[in-house]
């Protein structure tokens, strides 16, 4: 039999009796879930960022955020667990040793997405956004949906769904901002959904496009930005670790700058259209050319600006719950895919170097210079399992459950918990719903304190792993040697204990090894053990 989540079925039968009673005499809590693409760790201000996100702050001040969450460190990795409960090696959604799959495979029959059990407790689910899953949300069990199948062209999308059907492009000059739209198509869900369906309680998913590349922004957004980033990057990354250790998110030692690290994957053709203003390795602020400092500061300006523009529509999603008089009973959560990216490329439209950066002509990156001080206080980028590239801000904000307003969980988590916390709230027993085990944990116990969490969390993407058990983790970059990091006493990964604790590191191999092989005996696609799992730079994302 499979190993995973025999635990969970406990935790989730004592918090049921607590939600079946409480929700006899009520409606069922609705969840809200967004998710947005490519945010590093500590860009939004109740993380320590500059950038402002007063409606996320406040969520965060009326609710909890997580210091140690994390997701599958890719696009459709993370989305995969977010919506199935299940690693995505499990399922065909990515690959490892002795395993096939990735972004173009499809999932087992047995790996249904969370809205089909929800529609058995009685809810009804939208969707809005960015999708990079298998199917169509509306075949997966959404009643609805606003599905962006183009992530290149913020101002002028052609692939667009609604309730699976495609519908026209949208031309250039339009006034379309995807951000928006997305957010638009969310509000209008809800008000179909309280003229229609008050009666039952209803599961949002929403996923923003930003502030994923090509750096798109509204030039009004763009210009409220205005010269905050103009002191680069190392300032700025300083200025955060100063933030987060005031407000009690991380604490220790900040990671050093590891200016050897650029994008996961080279494109040579993309740095002669960009041109000499952009740089491959986050280098110090000040060896850079005046040119090359003014075109990295116009990348971090628009990137910000996309963040404050999600803030702004995330606010008018919760105006939208305020006025349904559902917002006391809806549980949100909000959470990123990976960490800020290192890569940088051209594609789809390309790059016009005279147009105005942020502009629909243009197609900028992040790049490894400003991801290093959007994911701080951590190590690596997006595609890396180290913090960097895996963690990632969670607030949850519940009025009727959650008392401990403005409180910092520390319990780690991974985005595999969501699918068992929605289901744990909504009274859906778990163990008794899904053919496989699910191997994440319901948070709703934590909602309401910190608890010493034993069981490992694993980790694959592209080459690199790792493993968390308790307060260690093994960790190690794609072709290179395990490190070893006790996050308690270094949660920013920069003390390796490998040589120091080989007891530790072998103990946790061991048992990364042995999750590998219960992944294995349920993943749909396999391989032969011995045969390296693959890197694709295919449709990436």
């Amino acid at each position: 039999m499979n190993k995973f989540l025999k635990t969970t079925g406990l935790a989730l039968i004592t918090t049921l009796l607590f939600v079946q009673c409480t929700t006899k005499e009520v409606k069922q809590p609705n969840i809200l879930l967004i998710m947005v693409d490519d945010m590093g760790y500590s860009d939004i201000g109740c993380y320590g960022g500059e950038i402002k996100t007063p409606h996320l702050d406040k969520l965060a001040s009326n609710g909890l955020r997580f210091s140690n969450f994390n997701n599958a460190a890719r696009c459709w990795a993370s989305r995969a667990s977010l919506l199935t409960g299940y690693y995505p090696q499990q399922i065909g959604r990515d690959n490892a040793p002795g395993i096939k799959g990735g972004a173009f495979d499809n999932r087992p029959e047995w790996a249904s997405l969370v809205p089909k059990y929800l529609k058995s407790a009685g809810y009804r689910s939208y969707h809005s956004g960015k999708w990079h899953l298998d199917g169509r949300p509306i075949e997966s069990g959404f009643d609805r949906s606003y599905l962006l199948g183009d992530q290149a062209r913020f101002f002028s999308p052609q692939k667009l769904y609604v309730d699976d059907q495609p519908i026209p492009a949208i031309e250039r000059g339009s006034g379309y901002y995807a951000t928006i739209a997305t957010a638009e198509k969310a509000i209008d869900h809800l008000k179909e959904h309280s003229e229609s369906h008050a009666d039952k309680p209803f599961f949002s998913y929403v996923a923003f496009t930003a502030p994923h590349f090509p750096l798109h922004a509204l030039p009004e957004d763009i210009e409220a930005v205005g010269d905050r980033y103009a002191e680069g990057w190392d300032k700025a990354r300083e200025k955060r670790w100063e933030k987060i250790k005031e407000l009690g998110i991380a604490s220790g030692e900040l990671s050093k700058v590891e200016p050897e690290v650029g994008p996961p994957y080279h494109f040579p053709d993309a740095y002669e259209i960009l041109g000499d203003g952009e740089v491959d390795r986050p280098v110090e602020w000040e060896s850079l050319t005046e040119k090359q400092k003014k075109f990295q500061q116009d990348k971090m300006t628009i990137h910000a600006a996309m963040i404050e523009r999600v803030d702004k529509e995330i606010g008018r999603i919760v105006d939208q719950l305020k006025a349904m008089g559902e917002l006391e009973n809806t549980l949100i959560l909000f959470l990123s895919d990976n960490g800020a990216s290192a890569e940088i490329m051209v594609r789809d439209d390309g790059h016009d170097p005279n147009a105005v950066p942020g502009s629909a002509s243009t197609h900028l990156c992040l790049g490894p210079g400003w991801s290093t001080m959007s994911n701080t206080p951590f190590r690596k980028h997006k595609t890396w399992v180290h913090e960097g590239g895996s963690c990632t801000p969670l607030i949850a904000y519940w009025p009727k459950v959650i008392k401990a307003k403005g409180e910092i969980r520390h319990t780690y988590g991974h985005i595999i918990d969501v699918v068992p916390t929605i289901l744990d709230m909504a009274g859906i027993p778990a163990d008794s719903t899904f053919q496989v085990d699910l191997p994440g944990q319901s948070l709703m116990s934590v909602f309401t304190k910190d608890y010493d969490r034993q069981d490992p969390i694993w980790y694959y993407h592209e080459g690199n792993r790792a493993i968390r058990k308790g307060n260690w983790k093994l960790v190690a970059a794609n072709e290179q040697p395990w490190e070893l990091y006790n996050l308690a006493e270094d949660r920013t990964e920069s003390n390796d204990l490998a040589a120091s604790n080989p007891e530790k590191l072998n103990e946790l191999e061991k048992k990364w090894t042995s999750m590998l092989n219960d992944i294995r005996e349920v993943a749909p696609y396999k391989t032969d053990i011995n045969e390296k799992a693959s890197v694709t730079t295919k449709n990436l994302e």
